[in-house]
């Protein structure tokens, strides 16, 4: 499979090469426009960043002793929390590439799945939702998957 065939089913990744971290936020990226209109346009100062790994002060913060560990984070202040008043910087979502291929290697499912579920995770901190509201979000960002 193409590259350009990951990017019209971002779930579909197949090459015998993990992606290096410009083809896994293309992936990231094309999974995002599939989610519905009126999520994406509340995601307007939201930035998705893919590192293969969280920095020693992140992990430090969190308490995770093992970088393969963490497979996204969340940081900013979730749209139910933000103040009109005060400017803030915009929220970003980080995936982990690495933790991400480990994950994969280790499951059954696609790894444009294991991205779409760790993304989706992510955004639902932005939005401030319940892990019910999460898993509904994951729904309509698979097309395949059993509604």
């Amino acid at each position: 499979m193409s590259n350009d065939a990951a990017l019209v089913d971002p779930l579909a990744w197949q090459p015998l090469r993990p992606p290096s971290l410009t083809e896994m936020e293309s992936v990231a990226n094309a999974i995002f426009q599939q989610l519905p209109v009126v999520f994406r346009e509340q995601c307007a100062d939201l930035v998705i960043q893919v590192d293969d790994f969280a920095t020693a002060e992140v992990l430090d913060h969190m308490g995770i002793e093992n970088p393969f560990h963490l497979l996204g984070l969340f940081q900013g202040i979730g749209l139910p929390f933000r103040s009109e008043s005060a400017p803030m910087m915009p929220n970003m979502i980080w995936l982990y590439r690495r933790p991400i291929l480990s994950y994969w290697a280790a499951h059954k499912d696609t790894l444009g799945a294991v991205i779409a579920h760790v993304l989706v995770h992510e955004l639902g901190h932005h939005f401030g939702f319940s892990d019910d509201g999460m898993e509904a979000l994951e729904t309509q960002a698979d097309p395949r998957r059993d509604r």
